[in-house]
């Protein structure tokens, strides 16, 4: 019989995250203090993050030890399974192998807590008390608030507006694990009082929330910030994906020729397809590609520059591709793709060619999510979704060329609380954005 999941035991739980920048050919750009115009140095990042994921930050060894304390809480999700997707194969009448990994398996349903655990873990160990973050689909913030909840600490989180109307559901999932949710752009903040000022109506962006979430961890001792993308430390726990991946597709015997993943801020984007680019800076074959929203399309449409990661202008300059820290884009529903920038490491990545990048409109994203869903029986989120189209179309390219393609995505989370969504896409009320238009949206 045919296999369709490949599974690991609990003992095969990556006991180490890879770090790629021990292995990038070019170095990284550091971050810039806004204030001075130096690099950042740890003293500067202390205010907000405690020292172990600081130096996680900066660190270049290839592989970073995981606490066993943060074993124990992976247990109960990791291994996630790898899937061949014979049937959606077969209703695409495609030569291509598809398998996904599938990040959906966890309480919180999506690939995020793989990064929440261990900063809500180096958090406790540093004596901190709460926690202040933000979400945009909420993915992250239902992350954040189970991983708090575990290490006992509070959580404070800046959900951005349009999505906090559009998933009520998430917002409910982060208070059961005891988080506190905010609506993005608050009247509790500086940086939110001041958008508000300017647009009263104010559908929220990734970048506000970020704004309002460092302002309120920077003005409480007894208070850190975490972020769910972006930063190297983040996308350093997010390999777990691609390492086990690895060992998955060597049961299957296969290796992938193309790796996929949806790319926001770049945190699932990364785990899955960095332990696979390292093997590409060692001389292996394969393509790796980014694939994003056309009404937030940082790498296909942003420059390559310094800029805030937030729109307030509090955190260091990045060098990152980016739509400028001001940019609103309009309220799709794949809202954890919503970022103006990119991960400085995703981004120079893009700028060297070793990955690409595409951009889709929301309906066609939906219209493969369907065809996936009634294929593989799983509802992707938003998000995954733009990874699942890209997979088809690169599926469909295999098949008019007659070649047998491996194909590699990251199901980085289901869409069981974005019904709301899929109903709007049956409904036909669905709206394409491009970039220039989106940028001038309320919708």
């Amino acid at each position: 019989m045919r296999t369709t999941k490949f599974l690991l035991s609990e003992k095969e739980i990556p006991a180490a995250w890879y770090n790629i920048l021990a292995d990038l050919p070019y170095p990284m750009e550091p971050y810039i203090h806004p204030g001075t115009g130096q690099p950042v140095g740890p003293q500067d990042l202390i205010p907000l993050f405690p020292m172990e994921l600081i130096k996680q930050e900066v660190s270049t060894e290839r592989w970073i030890e995981i606490p066993d304390e943060v074993l124990e809480v992976y247990k109960l999700y990791r291994p996630s399974p790898l899937f061949r997707a014979h049937r959606l194969e077969k209703a695409l009448d495609t030569p291509a192998k598809i398998y996904y990994k599938y990040e959906g398996v966890n309480a919180t349903g999506s690939h995020k807590p793989n990064t929440a655990i261990p900063q809500a873990y180096y958090n406790k160990q540093e004596g901190i008390k709460r926690i202040a973050t933000e979400t945009g689909a909420g993915q992250w913030g239902s992350a954040m608030a189970m991983a708090t909840n575990f290490f006992g600490l509070e959580c404070a989180v800046y959900m951005v507006k349009v999505s906090y109307d559009q998933k009520p559901y998430r917002r409910s999932l982060m208070e059961v694990y005891g988080a506190k949710v905010y609506a993005s752009p608050t009247s509790n903040t500086q940086a939110g009082r001041k958008i508000l000022e300017a647009d009263p109506d104010s559908p929220g962006s990734l970048g506000i929330a970020i704004s309002e979430a460092v302002e309120d961890a920077a003005t409480r001792d007894d208070t850190h910030y975490s972020l769910g993308s972006v930063l190297n430390h983040v996308l350093l726990h997010q390999t777990v994906i691609g390492l086990e991946a690895k060992k998955q597709l060597e049961m299957a015997g296969d290796y992938p020729d193309i790796v996929i993943g949806c790319c926001g801020g770049g945190s699932n984007f990364a785990g899955v397809s960095f332990p696979f680019i390292q093997d590409k800076f060692a001389g292996k074959n394969l393509r790796v590609v980014a694939v994003e929203p056309k009404a937030c399309p940082t790498l296909t449409e942003g420059e390559f520059k310094y800029d805030f990661g937030d729109t307030a202008g509090m955190t260091p300059y990045m060098k990152m591709y980016t739509l400028g820290h001001d940019f609103v884009p309009a309220g799709i529903h794949a809202g954890g793709l919503r970022y103006h920038g990119d991960a400085p490491i995703v981004s120079l990545l893009f700028d060297k060619g070793v990955i690409e990048a595409v951009a889709y409109h929301q309906t066609s994203v939906f219209e493969s999510a369907v065809r996936f869903a009634r294929a593989e029986g799983i509802i992707p989120a938003p998000e995954s979704a733009h990874a699942i189209h890209c997979a088809i179309e690169e599926a469909l390219k295999a098949k008019e060329a007659g070649e047998e393609k491996v194909i590699l995505f990251n199901l980085s989370g289901h869409g069981y609380f974005d019904m709301t969504a899929y109903d709007s896409f049956l409904r036909n009320e669905l709206v394409d954005y491009d970039f220039a238009l989106a940028a001038c949206s309320k919708e």
